[in-house]
């Protein structure tokens, strides 16, 4: 089996991805940026149709009866360097896209980085702004909102009530089981960071009360699978926690951190990395290191947004629908 990595970033960039041969030949699968993907079944093969940036599927096609959700990630609020000196600023123009869909999310998964240095004024005006969304926000921290003494202490009196071990929880909507891990304990730049054996335990609890063709989203901070490990763009023992997963039907992996939209599809596993709305961060390997990176500020937009995700009834993956802020 090979894995390519697909970034939506090139508008004309097509990718195809050898599956399992017991799969029956291969999916393809393409992205688009300020576009997406939905799968359906046609003969009992999963195939990918490309959306439009308002979300339409191809003539013919119908996506009635669909729930769906929003993600937004890397807010950094607090942060005031020339990338981006009003972050404030974006995270409301994101919001005000969300308020603008044609139909209203059912909740909203925000995957980290709400903070850019975890002090209790920047949890307060993030709080503040994120009213503004039109529906529940599910939170998982980012490394930056757990640089307090209490490495997290202030996310989880905010947001981690109900939830397990150092944060991690799951809950089921609209007949999705979601699933909400930590990755950024200990966080040291340029190191692989780890879900860890006591939430990895937690997991394997949690999924033996999921049935087999239950549709499956987690969400996390850093990403699961390792996109760039020189930089620490992934996490230790994610493999184990994908494992896990490979024998459910159609499981979704959301991520922020990374600042850009990555996704690559694996088996039934569908990777997926979000823009943030603060500022960009370089490709993986494009500069000496990761972190804020200055664009014509005509163009910051452009690499700022949001990810619409759509359930379709049936055996097959989400549909993923990404906008920017342009």
């Amino acid at each position: 089996m090979t894995n390519d990595i697909v970034n939506p970033n090139d508008a004309h960039k097509k990718s195809s991805i050898l599956q399992d041969q017991s799969r029956r030949d291969f999916i393809k699968c393409s992205a688009w940026a300020g576009a997406g993907v939905v799968w359906m079944l046609s003969g009992g093969i999963p195939k990918a149709f490309a959306l439009d940036a308002a979300g339409n599927v191809p003539e013919g096609m119908s996506l009635t009866d669909t729930f769906h959700f929003v993600q937004i990630s890397d807010s950094h609020i607090g942060f005031n360097k020339e990338a981006n000196p009003e972050p404030i600023k974006t995270l409301n123009e994101a919001i005000g896209r969300i308020n603008a869909l044609p139909q209203t999310p059912s909740l909203i998964l925000h995957t980290g980085d709400i903070t850019h240095l975890s002090k209790p004024e920047q949890f307060d005006t993030a709080a503040e702004v994120l009213k503004g969304l039109p529906a529940q926000v599910h939170y998982v921290p980012g490394e930056h909102d757990t640089l307090d003494e209490g490495n997290g202490k202030l996310f989880l009196e905010r947001y981690g009530k109900g939830t397990k071990g150092s944060g991690w929880y799951s809950f089921d909507d609209h007949g999705v089981h979601f699933i909400a891990l930590i990755n950024v304990l200990n966080f040291k730049d340029g190191a692989m960071t780890s879900l860890g054996d006591e939430q990895l335990k937690w997991l394997a609890d949690d999924l033996r009360a999921v049935k087999p063709s239950t549709p499956i989203v987690v969400f996390a901070h850093i990403p699961l699978w390792t996109i760039y490990e020189p930089w620490g763009w992934g996490t230790a023992d994610g493999a184990q926690a994908l494992t896990l997963l490979r024998n459910y039907g159609s499981v979704t992996i959301l991520n922020g951190h990374i600042h850009q939209v990555i996704q690559k599809v694996e088996g039934n596993i569908t990777f997926h990395t979000a823009r943030g709305t603060a500022y960009p961060q370089p490709a993986p390997g494009a500069a000496p290191a990761p972190g804020p990176m200055k664009v014509p500020a005509e163009e910051l937009r452009s690499y700022l947004g949001i990810t619409d995700v759509k359930t379709v009834q049936g055996a097959h993956p989400l549909a993923l629908v990404d906008s920017t802020l342009a």
